[in-house]
């Protein structure tokens, strides 16, 4: 196991870590600058503190890893206020990791309901704390939003499908000059210092344990008894660790789509990892893993977090997007389906440079239940086709097209 200290390194500002975020300088994010106070969440090394660096270098930043900040705020959380009242020119404030401190979270309630004009940027990796202190994120007077592993499109040329889906795009990963060493350091520093030095789980054996079963069921129907009977724990523990990866943003779950329902529909959910590198990091692979299925389900993971990130990149008061998958009671699946006011937008992914028309039959049920719909078939080769009201695309063209704001391909339905 290689010491936590190699990806410390690369999350905290260090020398060799300055070097790091001078690389992942050169790639703007799709992330809009919120007005107004807002929490910032995302899990560790996913840019965020690259991010206000950049979009607020002015403001007074208060780091809740840094011991010496964090002790004197934990004992008295109204210095808060003298600091701000010693810096009157200050207009934002950054506090990074905040859910370390959520007893913070009241001194800021209270500065904001004050109207003094002062935007808080609170940062942070666990929405655990916060959720359990009962902040309700300020009552509602900051907003939420979440920074997630780049998208294919805010690499542009540096975006490369297979490094993609053997490494993920978690900024501080794609930016290290070893990829496989910094996603086991990766996985180390979360199952030490969030799950274990927190103490988030009292078997952090048990835990691990829990995270290889899960991987077998990453952009799958979550089995929670097949986990727990993996794990030799309880369903109830089994619950309660999927709770605390999901409160780490680590991972989350795909609800069914049941807008309309014309048939009888699964109810369960699918399980993704929040990035297809975490996937390949706990995911172990012998010599009776079939290498297809382990490249299927990162293709559909990598797909997956590209959709979230752009449900949450194109969000605004007028225009959100869900992101749902459909499947009947009879087996018939789509992957991934897309609502909001810019469409219905249906989508199959397949680890394949072939079609058949076996692959369509989802597709084709979808649009027989949902005409309007407008239906993606993204697979490994190379031709774009159109058939039978269904595009089909290489799946690395789709990501590379897709952005806020615009559904890539979208008007081929039109014509």
């Amino acid at each position: 196991m290689l010491p936590i200290k190699y990806l410390r390194n690369l999350l905290q500002n260090d020398a060799y870590s300055v070097t790091l975020r001078l690389k992942m300088t050169t790639i703007p994010r799709f992330f809009d600058k919120p007005a107004g106070s807002f929490f910032l969440l995302g899990p560790r090394g996913t840019g965020k503190t690259w991010w206000t660096q950049h979009s607020f270098p002015n403001a007074l930043r208060l780091d809740m890893l840094d011991a010496v900040a964090f002790n004197e705020l934990a004992a008295h959380p109204e210095k808060l206020r003298e600091k701000l009242n010693d810096r009157p020119g200050i207009k934002t404030v950054i506090i990074d990791e905040v859910q370390k401190l959520p007893e913070l979270l009241d001194e800021i309630h209270l500065i904001i309901e004050q109207k003094c004009g002062i935007q808080f940027v609170l940062t942070g990796s666990s929405a655990r704390k916060l959720r359990r202190a009962g902040t309700n994120l300020l009552g509602g007077r900051a907003g939420r939003h979440t920074l997630h592993p780049y998208m294919a499109a805010e690499l542009g040329s540096q975006f490369n499908l297979e490094s993609a889906l053997a490494h993920g795009l978690i900024p501080v990963i794609h930016a290290s000059p070893a990829p496989d060493r910094a996603l086991v350091a990766y996985n180390a520093l979360y199952l030490r210092e969030e799950i274990q030095m927190e103490r988030l789980a009292r078997n952090i054996g048990a835990f691990s344990r829990f995270m290889e079963a899960l991987s077998f069921s990453h952009a799958s129907v979550l089995n929670t008894t097949n986990i727990a009977r993996e794990c030799a724990v309880s369903r109830t523990t089994v619950t309660g660790f999927q709770e605390i990866l999901e409160d780490l943003l680590l991972g989350y779950r795909v609800p069914v789509f049941t807008r309309r329902a014309r048939r009888e529909l699964a109810v369960q959910p699918k399980f993704y990892f929040f990035d297809t590198g975490i996937f390949r990091a706990n995911r172990p692979a012998g010599s009776l893993d079939r290498p297809e299925e382990i490249e299927g389900a990162a293709l559909e993971g990598l797909v997956a977090q590209h959709l979230r990130a752009w449900c949450d990149y194109t969000a605004s008061t007028a225009d959100n997007h869900t992101l749902r998958y459909w499947r009947t009671r009879s087996q018939v699946e789509v992957d991934f389906v897309i609502y909001g006011k810019m469409g219905l937008y249906a989508l199959e992914v397949k680890n394949t440079g072939k079609v058949r028309s076996e692959d369509l039959r989802g597709l084709s049920a979808f649009g027989t239940d949902y005409p309007e719909s407008r239906r993606f078939f993204l697979y490994r080769g190379k031709e774009r086709l159109l058939r039978d009201g269904i595009l089909i695309l290489p799946c690395e063209e789709f990501l590379r097209e897709l952005k806020p704001g615009l559904f890539p391909f979208a008007d081929v339905f039109a014509r």
